[in-house]
C-alpha cells in the first residue's frame, strides 16, 4: 500500500489562515506584530529565503522590515543595527540571516539579539530554556516537526524517536524537543557505525544530514514514520532530501517529501513565533 505523504504545504496553509484572525484580533487590540529580517551580502539563496519570509509575513498581516548590507559591511555595524531593532517597539522578533561573510561572527551577532525576540530560537538563552523546559522560542524547522506530527495524531509519548544529524539548528533542539515530550531519543551522526543499525529502531526516523538518499528501504522498519529534513540538489539539479524517497514510501507508515514537507512547516513556525513574541511584548508592557 505504501506510506501516507505528510503534506507540510498543505498543514502549513491551514495555519497561516488561523494566524490572519488572530492578527486581525491584536490590531483591535492596538499592535501588529512585527519581523526585522537582516541580510548581508548577495548569497542568492539567502535572498530567496529572505524575499519568502517577507511574503509570508505580508500575507497574514504581520509588519516587516528588511534592512540589506553588502557583504563589506563591518561587524561593528551589523551589532548596531541590531540594538536599534532590539529597541524597537514595533519589532517583536528579528533574525539575521545565516550564513555570515567569514569576518563577522555568527555567535556574536546570535547574541546581540535580546532573547525576547529571538524568534529563530538561536540564542544560548532559549536553547537553555529548550533544555530545562522553561517558556522560550525554540528553532524553527524542529518546532515544525512536532507540529506536522500533532496535525496528523501521532502520538510521540513513549516512542522511539532516531535523529540522523546533530546540527545546532535542526540534531540537537530536535532531540530536546522530542525528549521533553517524553520520547526515548537517540542521536547518530557522521562517527556512528553502522547507521542502520540505529536507524532500523526507530518508531519516528527524522533524517537531518543534508547528504542526498543517505537512507534507504533497508535502514527503516516496516511502519516507521519518516521525516525528511534534507535540502540537497541531485546531479540534475533537482532538490531532493536525505531520504531515498520512492524506494522508502513503500515501507513506511508516514513521510514527508522533499519539496512540500518539512520547509513550510520551518516557514510558517517563524510567523508563529513571531506572533508569540508579539503577544508576550505587548503583555510585558501593559504590565509596567
Amino acid at each position: 500500500m505504501g506510506a501516507q505523504r505528510i503534506d507540510g504545504k498543505l498543514i502549513a496553509t491551514k495555519k497561516r489562515q488561523a494566524m490572519k484572525s488572530q492578527i486581525e484580533s491584536m490590531k483591535q487590540q492596538g499592535y501588529v506584530p512585527g519581523l526585522a529580517v537582516i541580510l548581508v551580502g548577495e548569497d542568492p539563496a539567502s535572498i530567496s529565503y529572505v524575499k519568502g519570509k517577507i511574503r509570508d509575513c505580508k500575507e497574514v498581516g504581520i509588519y516587516s522590515e528588511l534592512i540589506q548590507f553588502d557583504v563589506t559591511v563591518s561587524e561593528k555595524q551589523v551589532l548596531e543595527q541590531i540594538e536599534i531593532l532590539n529597541a524597537n517597539d514595533k519589532i517583536h522578533g528579528l533574525l539575521v540571516q545565516l550564513p555570515l561573510p567569514d569576518h563577522i561572527s555568527e555567535q556574536k551577532v546570535i547574541q546581540a539579539i535580546s532573547p525576547e525576540k529571538d524568534v529563530d530560537g538561536f540564542h544560548p538563552i532559549n536553547v537553555g530554556r529548550l533544555v530545562t523546559k522553561q517558556e522560550g522560542f525554540v528553532s524553527c524547522t524542529p518546532a515544525g516537526i512536532i507540529e506536522m506530527l500533532k496535525a496528523i495524531d501521532v502520538p510521540i509519548s513513549g516512542k522511539h524517536v532516531v535523529i540522523v544529524g546533530r546540527s545546532n539548528i535542526v540534531g540537537k533542539p530536535a532531540a530536546l524537543l522530542f525528549l521533553n515530550l517524553d520520547a526515548t531519543v537517540t542521536v547518530c551522526h557522521s562517527k556512528t557505525k553502522p547507521l542502520s543499525k540505529y536507524t532500523k529502531q526507530a518508531d519516528i526516523l527524522v533524517a537531518a544530514a543534508g547528504s542526498e538518499a543517505l537512507i534507504h528501504a533497508n535502514d527503516i522498519k516496516p511502519g516507521a514514520i519518516v521525516i525528511d529534513v534534507g535540502m540537497n540538489r541531485s546531479a540534475s539539479g533537482r532538490l531532493v532530501g536525505d531520504v531515498a524517497f520512492e524506494e522508502v514510501k513503500e515501507k513506511a507508515g508516514y513521510i514527508t517529501p522533499v519539496p512540500g514537507g518539512v520547509g513550510p512547516m520551518t516557514r510558517v513556525m517563524l510567523l508563529e513565533n513571531t506572533l508569540i513574541a508579539a503577544m508576550r511584548q505587548h503583555e510585558k508592557a501593559g504590565k509596567q
